[in-house]
């Protein structure tokens, strides 16, 4: 396990630790190969560069202002309807799925469908293989379809965009196509809203950080990072790697064939990279953290989730400033045998001259 800031980078970038050949070696994984995070190159960067545009800096920058509204309008609507609310029903899961459910081009009327398949499709514990199983079948078939109607009607959305590449590039295979789909739409709200709830969690137990906020929301996109370096999404440590030869690492030696974990939420704690690491410092200058990973699988919605996450707790902090958790602490339920982390629900509640 590399805990340290500078042996986890290598183990995320080093060519010498494989991804592929560790598919099915993590507790719990039904993964398959033709998903583009368990793939190494030169597979990984033939996929991945059909969708590297839909997500840079500059494409995501033209979704803000439909992001902010989206944002604004949900806590409008959590005000209106006053206390209590609930940050998942009400934010943290319509959010992100109406994003990437327009970027995908994603019916509306569908939108719903997804969550229980993707919490079997992020299962660790949560779920038997059988449930797990299912769960593939169901978005598999449900992604094969929208293709096939991308195929009869292109639009101007990312999936028409990947049937072309499918149809007339030969870019990648039917099966790659509809794995790519899938990935991109449960990761693509699944994580978003854990940790917008996560972060609200975070901020609300620690007042002092929230009100900071209130204060000064211009902190907001240092917030945002340090929130992620801070933070953790997952419950374990990620995605393992296999060597394919030996070598040292940190001074030890990793045998050829031996599985590699690299801890992020430890090096984002490194103290030979972050001043005072264990505190929370929504203004910290640099933030080198890995929140996102690192090498040819950082994150590619990495962009569009800063974006969604400084959103949602920009419209919150102006529009509820005195929102507190509405029940005590002993009553939330948090998620487990998932391989991300959050919470069930999170009650809110604020002063009514908030309103």
């Amino acid at each position: 396990m590399a805990t340290g800031w500078e042996e986890a980078r290598r183990v995320l970038a080093d060519p010498v630790f494989s991804r592929a050949r560790a598919v099915g070696r993590a507790p719990g994984a039904h993964r398959r190969e033709t998903f583009l995070i368990d793939m190494d190159p030169p597979d990984h960067q033939r996929i991945r560069r059909l969708v590297v545009p839909a997500f840079t800096h500059r494409r995501v920058q033209r979704l803000a202002p439909r992001v902010d509204g989206l944002a604004r309008d949900l806590v409008a609507a959590m005000a209106a309807a006053g206390p209590p609310a609930d940050l998942v029903r009400d934010l943290a899961l319509p959010l992100p799925i109406t994003v990437i459910g327009e970027l995908l081009g994603v019916p509306p009327q569908d939108r719903d469908r997804f969550q229980g398949w993707s919490d079997a499709f992020l299962s660790s514990t949560a779920y038997s293989r059988e449930e797990i199983e299912a769960a593939h079948a169901h978005l598999d078939g449900y992604l094969s379809e929208l293709i096939a109607a991308r195929r009869d009607e292109p639009s101007d959305d990312l999936l028409s965009e990947l049937v072309r590449a499918r149809d007339e590039d030969g870019g990648l295979t039917e099966p790659e196509l509809v794995n790519l789909g899938v990935g991109l739409l449960v990761a693509g709200y699944e994580t978003t809203a854990n940790q917008l709830t996560n972060f609200v969690f975070t901020l609300l137990t620690r007042r002092d950080l929230w009100d900071r906020l209130v204060a000064a929301p211009a902190l907001l996109p240092t917030a945002v990072d340090e929130l992620l370096r801070c933070v953790p999404l997952g419950t374990e440590t990620g995605m393992p790697r296999v060597a394919v030869r030996d070598v040292e690492l940190g001074g030890v030696l990793v045998r050829a064939g031996e599985t590699v974990y690299a801890a992020r939420p430890l090096a984002n704690k490194d103290a030979t990279v972050f001043d005072d690491p264990e505190r929370i410092v929504l203004d910290r200058p640099e933030n080198p953290h890995m929140a996102f990973g690192h090498g040819i699988h950082h994150c590619l919605g990495a962009h569009l989730a800063r974006l969604e996450l400084g959103a949602s707790l920009g419209a919150l902090i102006a529009r509820l400033p005195s929102a507190r958790i509405g029940v005590p602490r002993a009553e939330l339920q948090w998620k487990t045998g998932l391989s991300v982390r959050g919470l069930h629900a999170l009650p809110l509640t604020w002063e009514d001259d908030t309103r």
